[in-house]
């Protein structure tokens, strides 16, 4: 009896070891706040968000961690949309209920409200202990920060992120933006290995706005990064999904996610493949001390907007709400979205198949 009491601990020990040893992770495009959709969430008391998010929040909220790009300033008053984006405070607090643990920050639009802007972006995501990646109020703050380690579930993830460019306005001192700088990265791939990391992601923000395929700049940047010691890349800014592949290691069992571009996660941009997104779900297991990629998936999600459902609001929906009885317009568009993103990821992913939920 005593024998069997034994084992049956043993299995409880190592069932719970296991799951402390893996760590999901979720991430999503562009998170954007054009004047519509402030217009849309516009109440009497202030805005309202809560619609937006509802049908992914479980979703969202399963993962160990989930990243998205902000790709607007809180920069207070007043609100404004595209080019020079400033979205109301309410905005931030719905992605904290929707699920989110740390938002990129380090975008072509982060400069859009000027330092200040900058600042009290990065003072708004501090009130929530949501952490921002890439984007910082001086030197100090960046060398404490950055690059950003997570840890979870006995994994430890260190986080890079970089932007291509501003829209043309330079980070003024002592405020500083991560732009893309091979000399510079070299030193932060290094920064982040000294932390004795299981794994390195690095988020880029990069390529060629509305481009479906990723282009030579993007390719051969993410090899570079891979051979520095990068394990895994998410990539945004062309609006549109952009193919991904699990490529394996030339010299290791190890595999690398390289997602070129994760599309719109939510915005009111309607020209063809911008109005949805991408959300990859990214497994990792740490088994003999050592972490690899388990497995990864992705699911397309669409913005539905009020001139196409006839709702006050924005709202996102999954895939699988293409079974579900909608508007004739907004499923034409709809349809039309997924139709698309499958055809070419049917044409162009490597080793990454689709998931519902």
């Amino acid at each position: 009896m005593r024998q069997l009491y034994c084992i049956i601990i043993v299995i409880i020990y190592s069932v719970t070891l296991s799951a402390q040893e893996r760590v999901t992770l979720l991430f999503v495009g562009d998170i954007m706040q054009h004047d519509t959709q402030i217009q849309a969430a516009q109440t009497p008391e202030g805005y309202d968000y809560s619609d937006c998010f509802k049908h992914l929040k479980k979703e969202i909220c399963k993962a160990d961690i989930a990243i998205g790009n902000l790709e607007v300033t809180l920069g207070g008053k007043p609100y404004r949309g595209y080019p020079s984006f400033s979205a109301p405070d309410e905005f931030l607090y719905a992605i904290k209920d929707a699920g989110f643990d740390i938002l990129l920050t380090t975008n072509n639009h982060c400069l859009d409200k000027g330092k200040q802007g900058l600042k009290r972006t990065i003072s708004m995501l501090d009130s929530l202990q949501i952490p921002c990646l890439g984007t910082y109020r001086h030197e100090e703050e960046r060398t404490q920060r950055y690059p950003l380690l997570i840890e979870k579930n006995n994994i430890r993830i260190a986080f890079l992120a970089y932007t291509y460019d501003t829209n043309g306005t330079s980070s003024a001192a002592p405020h500083i933006v991560n732009y893309i700088d091979t000399i510079q990265i070299k030193k932060d791939i290094l920064s982040a290995r000294r932390m004795k990391p299981d794994a390195i992601i690095a988020c880029m923000h990069w390529g060629l706005e509305y481009h479906s395929l990723p282009n030579r700049s993007q390719k051969e940047l993410a090899n570079w990064m891979i051979s520095q010691g990068v394990d895994h890349i998410i990539g945004s800014h062309p609006h549109v999904p952009q193919p991904m592949e699990i490529k394996k290691d030339e010299h290791t069992p190890a595999k690398h996610l390289i997602a070129y571009s994760l599309g719109n996660f939510i915005s009111n941009m309607s020209r063809e493949n911008a109005d949805g997104g991408v959300m990859i779900n990214l497994h990792l297991k740490k088994q003999s001390g050592i972490t690899r990629l388990d497995s990864c998936s992705y699911s397309l999600i669409w913005t539905s907007r009020p001139i196409l459902s006839q709702k006050k609001n924005f709202e996102l929906y999954p895939a699988s709400f293409l079974s579900k009885p909608i508007q004739n317009e907004e499923y034409k568009s709809f349809n039309n979205y997924i139709t698309n993103t499958r055809t070419l990821y049917q044409k162009h992913n490597i080793g990454i198949k689709e998931y519902f939920f």
